[in-house]
């Protein structure tokens, strides 16, 4: 007898539909559920062909108003009409009125009568001032933004219409900071060159500030000496406004590099000063001498006293001036004494970092709103020449004190300001390395025999 596996067909069947009767059963039924799942896939209709779908046509007719229509609606309208004009040399409020389209007498003896806003007469050739006005010329709004080199906030000027009259206000210029950065190659002076690279003339004059201790830019410049500079500029509505403060700056003179980079510092009167890349200070911690123009009428050595006629050590040093010269103070520090003091008449004692101080007497009166703790800037204004206490004529009595002992200010070695240390060091280095990184894409060629700068 021949078995069932001999037959290919039988033996299919059986594999599909299993051996046992229950599995037969259960694959029998999968099998013809899968069968009704493929004949409704078959029989479902399909989706009707969009080619087919019938398609409607709506025509609507507009209508389109006529061009005396829509000129009379314009002028039913508020029409405004703006315009910008640069200011001229030699122009007058009524060519300035002019120019920018504004035909209204009352606007403009306004502006003449109004204290703020008789401000827009005074404008430097090249500001811009912008109008509003309305068709017939009335002025709606003017604008103008003030500028001077004193270094006073920038504001802008406007005139404005309230009904029948106008108004004027004052309010402070939103500025848009950038960074710049210029290099230039001497070939006659520096001024020339800061010229030839469009370097403004208040960048060029920081420019010699920087570097006037190292390099005597009157007879030192050698042709092809270069410099780098970065400096900030001012800007409003992409107009140039003014320069700022210089950041960094690099002088290459005779073969020699010597560099600065401006440091904010929070806690300094001055908001900051410059330092070396290393976070050297580059100022001098003294001034050579606390007033600007004077002459020396006694040094520190023996003398006979003026008054008392005794053969005795002069501890300070006489600066000759007139009376209400200026005084500054030589360095950074806290007012110690302030008032009168035997026969030093008025003074001023200023007490400094590491046991230093200095003392300025025979004052004819003290710069207003100092006391005892009052902290002082180098530079600042402390008082004024005169000849309180015991004194023969109008002069500063000028003492640099060590540790309370007095010194001769004028040999002995004056130390600069205290270098960066602790976290400001840290902060200082990030702002250097800024710094070096643009001087790199300036000067991208050998980078040798670089000197810092001293002040």
């Amino acid at each position: 007898m021949r078995s069932i596996d001999n037959f290919p067909g039988l033996s299919l069947g059986r594999k599909l539909l299993g051996t046992s009767r229950k599995t037969r059963i259960v694959s029998a039924s999968a099998l013809f559920l899968a069968a009704c799942a493929f004949g409704a896939a078959g029989v479902a209709p399909m989706a009707p062909d969009a080619a087919d779908l019938p398609v409607k046509s709506i025509t609507e007719e507009l209508a389109i108003p006529t061009l005396a229509d829509q000129i009379a609606s314009l002028e039913a309208g508020d029409i405004r009409y703006y315009r910008e004009e640069r200011v001229r040399p030699g122009d007058t409020l009524a060519t300035l009125l002019k120019r920018l389209g504004v035909d209204d007498e009352a606007a403009a003896s306004f502006i003449k009568a109004d204290a703020l806003a008789r401000n827009v007469l005074q404008l430097k050739a090249g500001r811009q001032v912008q109008a509003q006005t309305s068709a017939s010329g009335a002025l709606q709004r003017l604008s103008a933004t003030l500028v001077d080199t004193a270094g006073n906030p920038v504001k802008t000027i406007v005139v404005s219409r309230d009904g029948d009259k106008f108004k004027s206000s004052e309010t402070s210029a939103k500025l848009e900071r950038r960074i710049e950065m210029q290099s230039g190659e001497i070939r006659s002076s520096l001024f020339a060159a800061t010229d030839a690279a469009q370097i403004p003339d208040s960048v060029a004059s920081q420019i010699v500030d920087m570097f006037s201790t190292n390099i005597d830019f009157a007879a030192d410049l050698r042709r092809g000496d270069r410099f780098n500079v970065v400096y900030e500029t001012f800007w409003q509505d992409g107009e140039f406004v003014r320069a700022g403060r210089v950041l960094a700056g690099e002088f290459v003179n005779n073969g020699s590099t010597y560099q600065a980079v401006w440091f904010d510092e929070p806690g300094n009167r001055q908001g900051g000063g410059y330092y070396a890349f290393d976070g050297r200070s580059l100022k001098k911690a003294f001034l050579k001498s606390p007033l600007e123009f004077s002459r020396i009428s006694s040094g520190f050595s023996m003398r006979s006293h003026p008054i008392s006629g005794q053969w005795k050590q002069h501890q300070g040093v006489d600066f000759a001036a007139a009376v209400g010269t200026p005084i500054r103070a030589a360095g950074d520090g806290v007012i110690d004494f302030i008032g009168t003091q035997n026969g030093y008449g008025n003074v001023v004692v200023i007490k400094h970092w590491n046991d230093y101080s200095t003392a300025y007497a025979h004052m004819s009166r003290f710069a207003g709103g100092l006391h005892k703790g009052s902290k002082i800037g180098q530079g600042e204004v402390i008082g004024y020449v005169g000849m309180t206490g015991w004194s023969t004529g109008p002069h500063l009595h000028y003492e640099f004190r060590v540790n309370n002992t007095p010194r001769d200010p004028l040999s002995i070695e004056v130390p600069n300001a205290q270098a960066l240390a602790g976290a400001e060091l840290q902060r200082f280095r990030s702002v250097a390395s800024d710094m070096q990184h643009r001087f790199a894409l300036l000067s991208p060629g050998e980078r040798g025999n670089i000197k810092v700068a001293s002040r």
